[in-house]
C-alpha cells in the first residue's frame, strides 16, 4: 500500500511546530450523530501537555440531539450530577496533517471519564473497539471499506441554511452515472477533496458519478475497522470544509429529496491475525467458507433488530423503497443488489457488503453491529440458508423496519442487543432515537402547509 504520507509521529509534529508549519492541534472525536467535535488547542500546549494527559470537555457532548441541545433522560450526565467533563484522551496513531486547514494537525481520541479515565462506554468508537477486542479472542482481524454518496450543490452553506434549503442548485443538471463528461465540472471540488484526503493520510482510489443530479460518490482503500471508521469521521467533516471553500455545500443526508439517496454501503470481511482470509474457501459451495457462511447468517439474523445502528435518523428511512437500490428485503445474495447483503469478490477479496446504511449513518455504530451480529453467527454455528436470485424487492420475506421509531422498539426489545452491547449503550441509543422521534412529531413540515393551508 502506499505510504500514509499525511500522518505525523510526535517527533514529526515536534519538527513541523518549531519550523513553524503548524500552529494548531484539533483533539476531536465522533459524536453519537457521527459528527467530529471537540476542540483546536495550541500545537506549543499539544505537545506540552494535551499529547499526555487529554483535554477536557463536557459529557454533554454523548447526549445531545442534532442541534446540540442537552437532552434529559440520558444515564450518562444529567443537571443532578452537574454535567461534568470527560477527557479526550489522543491515540497518537492517528495524528496527521490536515491540509484543507492551513497550519492545523488533527488527532482522534478517546473518551474516558475526567475524574478516574474510565472509558465511556457509550461512545461510537469504544462500542466499535469493544467489537474488535471480541473478534481478537477469536485470533480475527475485521477490515472494513465504506462506500459514502454525497450531493453536490452550487449554493454555500449559509445561503442554504438562509433560504430553509430549498431552491438549491444542485451540481450537475440530470443524472450523472458514471458519467465523466457531466462530472467534470464538480473535478476542481472532488479533485481537491481526493487530493487532501491522500495528503492527510488516506488512500483514496476514486471517484465516480452517481444517479442523483449532483451526486458522486469517492471511495478510499479498505483498512482495519477502526482505521476505517476514523478516516470515515475525518472525510465527511473535511470533504464539508473544503466545499465551503469552493463556495459550494454538499450533503450526505440519507434522502434530500424524492429521488436516489445518499447510500454508504458497508464492506467488511475477516483474517486471522496472520493476515490470511478466512471468509474464502475454495473447495467449499461458492468459495465461502463455513465461517463466512455462519457470519452472514448472523448478520441476517440480527438485521431488524440492530437496524438502528444501520439506520440512526427520521430521514434514514426515506431510502427504503422498492426498486430504489436501497434495500428493503431481509436477504443475501451473489452480487445481487436487490438484496440487504451482496456477497462480492474471491480470496482476500472475498467480502460481503451491508447496502442498509445511508450516508448519514454514524459508522462506528453501524460497523460495530455488523461485526457483533456476524461474530454470534460464528460462535453459535448459524447455518445460512441459499442466496436470493432475482428481484429481493418482489420476494415474499421479511423487511428492513421502515420507521425510527420501529427500529428503537426493535434495539429496546433485543436481547442479542442488550447481551452484546449491555444495557447501558442500548438504553443510550434507545433514549436518543426517541428524542429525534418526539421532535419529529412535534415539528409542522412545509408538506403539510402545502397540503392543508387552502386545501383543507
Amino acid at each position: 500500500m502506499i505510504p500514509a504520507s499525511g500522518n505525523l509521529s510526535p517527533d514529526e509534529l515536534h519538527k513541523a511546530v518549531a519550523a513553524g508549519e503548524i500552529d494548531t492541534v484539533i483533539v476531536a472525536f465522533t459524536d453519537m450523530q457521527g459528527r467530529l467535535v471537540g476542540k483546536r488547542v495550541s500545537a506549543r500546549l499539544f505537545l506540552e501537555d494535551t499529547m499526555h494527559h487529554g483535554a477536557e470537555c463536557c459529557n454533554y457532548l454523548l447526549a445531545v440531539d442534532v442541534e446540540l441541545n442537552t437532552v434529559d433522560g440520558y444515564a450518562l450526565t444529567s443537571w443532578e450530577s452537574g454535567y461534568g467533563d470527560m477527557a479526550m484522551i489522543p491515540d497518537l496513531g492517528t495524528l496527521r496533517r490536515t491540509p484543507w486547514l492551513p497550519g492545523t494537525a488533527l488527532v482522534i481520541a478517546d473518551l474516558v471519564t475526567a475524574a478516574d479515565h474510565t472509558p465511556i462506554g457509550v461512545s461510537p468508537r469504544a462500542i466499535l473497539r469493544a467489537q474488535v477486542d471480541r473478534l481478537a479472542q477469536h485470533d480475527l482481524v475485521p477490515y472494513v471499506g465504506t462506500e459514502l454518496e454525497f450531493i453536490v450543490f452550487e449554493d454555500d452553506y449559509r445561503s442554504a441554511w438562509k433560504n430553509g434549503y430549498r431552491d438549491l442548485t444542485p451540481a450537475t443538471d440530470y443524472n450523472v452515472d458514471y458519467a465523466l463528461q457531466g462530472s467534470t465540472r464538480m473535478e476542481p471540488l472532488l479533485r481537491d477533496i481526493r487530493n487532501s484526503m491522500d495528503a492527510a493520510g488516506m488512500y483514496c482510489e476514486g471517484v465516480k458519478g452517481e444517479c442523483n443530479f449532483g451526486q458522486q460518490e469517492i471511495a478510499f482503500r479498505y483498512a482495519e475497522a477502526i482505521d476505517t471508521c476514523d478516516n470515515h469521521s475525518i472525510y465527511k467533516s473535511g470533504s464539508k470544509e473544503i466545499a465551503a471553500a469552493h463556495g459550494k455545500s454538499l450533503t450526505f443526508m440519507a434522502k434530500f429529496n424524492e429521488r436516489e439517496g445518499n447510500s454508504c454501503h458497508v464492506h467488511t470481511s475477516l483474517r486471522n491475525s496472520a493476515g490470511d482470509p478466512v471468509f474464502s474457501d475454495p473447495s467449499a459451495p461458492d468459495g465461502m467458507s463455513p465461517m463466512f457462511r455462519s457470519y452472514i447468517a448472523g448478520q441476517l439474523q440480527a438485521m431488524r433488530e440492530f437496524a438502528l445502528l444501520f439506520a440512526p435518523n427520521i430521514n434514514s428511512y426515506k431510502r427504503f423503497v422498492d426498486g430504489s437500490f436501497a434495500p428493503t428485503a431481509v436477504a443475501w445474495g451473489h452480487d445481487n443488489r436487490s438484496c440487504a447483503l451482496r456477497v462480492v469478490g474471491k480470496g482476500h477479496a472475498m467480502r460481503v457488503e451491508n447496502r442498509v446504511p445511508g450516508g448519514d449513518v454514524n459508522q462506528y455504530l453501524a460497523v460495530a453491529g455488523m461485526l457483533a451480529a456476524g461474530l454470534n453467527g460464528i460462535e453459535q454455528g448459524l447455518e445460512l440458508g441459499d442466496p436470493l436470485t432475482g428481484n429481493a424487492y418482489e420476494a415474499d420475506i421479511e423487511r428492513v423496519p421502515t420507521t425510527l421509531r420501529d427500529a428503537a422498539d426493535l434495539f429496546e426489545r433485543s436481547e442479542l442487543a442488550r447481551a452484546t452491547f449491555g444495557d447501558e449503550v442500548v438504553n443510550h441509543y434507545v433514549h436518543a432515537a426517541r428524542t429525534e422521534v418526539a421532535a419529529f412529531d412535534s415539528a409542522v413540515t412545509d408538506w403539510e402547509r402545502v397540503r392543508g393551508f387552502e386545501r383543507l
